[in-house]
């Protein structure tokens, strides 16, 4: 009698066990990615803000070409004109199209934003990755240069990078276009952006080689890095290969929140005079000149206000 009883359990078990090999090899494979992208459409908020991000770069890149106007062209005839159906956003004391000018600010917004972003996050990898991986004296050191740029102003150093580098750097190449006669050295506004560039990631970066410092610290002495020490993969593809990628978490979140703040860095700069300058349109120099006249042509403030 108990033997029967144990050979009909053990029917039962050699039958579900032959169901769950069938539906693991007929279920359809996990995929991580497809996952994901669930996760994402199914929050609204996080849809909404990827349209506006696409949005933004759709406008950046293609934007200038689809405008009936040149952001430079200039009519002193229909200066200062309000609203319309010809100029959706009226114009500006020269007669430009305020539309145009901030469609094409929104590319100046855009390239320096990843600019920046880009700059500033390879070098906080790169610095906090050496900091966080090697520790001792260098990570003294590394942290040490993170804390003194971070107490500097970003306004000053902004300040003192421009005022004391774009005048040689523009000598240099108004020297170079009277021997060359190449008018591509006439054409100063790269300064500006290279400056901003510069000297915004020199800004950002400390708070990037934090974060890349502090995940380092917590995955260094995990098991597969001490294995991958132990069989003597060298240090530079432990750092690349095992230990950066477990921390990509927070640059991703780090990435998101600069994007944004580098676009508000460069129109205060702008604004203040200190970045980019006219006749390059950025929408901090758009609401610099509409708040002299705000109170009689208020379109100048608020089309730029608003959009940025």
């Amino acid at each position: 009698m108990k033997n029967n009883i144990k050979k009909d359990n053990q029917a039962k078990l050699d039958i579900s066990a032959e169901k769950i090999v069938e539906n693991m090899t007929t279920s359809k494979q996990y995929n991580l990615f497809k996952d994901a992208m669930m996760r994402l459409f199914a929050n609204k908020l996080a849809v909404i803000g990827m349209i506006i991000i696409m949005t933004l770069i759709f406008v950046a890149i293609f934007g200038p070409n689809l405008t009936p106007y040149d952001f430079l062209t200039q009519d002193l005839s229909i200066r200062n004109q309000g609203i319309s159906i010809n100029h959706l956003f009226g114009t500006d004391d020269l007669g430009r199209d305020v539309l145009s000018r901030i469609i094409y600010g929104a590319r100046t917004a855009v390239i320096i934003a990843f600019s920046i972003t880009i700059m500033s996050f390879i070098i906080g990898v790169v610095m906090g990755s050496i900091a966080g991986y090697a520790g001792g004296k260098v990570d003294h050191a590394i942290t040490w240069l993170m804390d003194i740029i971070m107490s500097i102003p970003s306004l000053l150093l902004v300040i003192v990078l421009n005022v004391s580098l774009k005048p040689p750097i523009t000598n240099w190449m108004n020297d170079l276009y009277l021997s060359t006669q190449n008018s591509f050295f006439r054409e100063t506004i790269w300064v500006d952006f290279i400056l901003v560039f510069g000297s915004l990631s020199l800004i950002k970066w400390p708070k990037a080689g934090r974060i890349i410092r502090g995940q380092i610290l917590s995955v260094r002495n995990q098991n597969y890095v001490v294995a991958a020490k132990a069989i003597g993969v060298p240090t530079s593809k432990i750092i690349s290969r095992y230990v950066v990628p477990n921390c990509l978490g927070p640059i991703i979140v780090m990435i998101s929140a600069t994007l944004g703040e580098a676009m508000v860095m460069e129109s205060a700069f702008s604004f203040l005079g200190v970045g980019v300058r006219p006749p390059m349109p950025s929408w901090g120099n758009m609401i610099r000149d509409g708040l002299r006249v705000w109170h009689i042509y208020p379109h100048l403030l608020v089309a730029p206000a608003t959009v940025l």
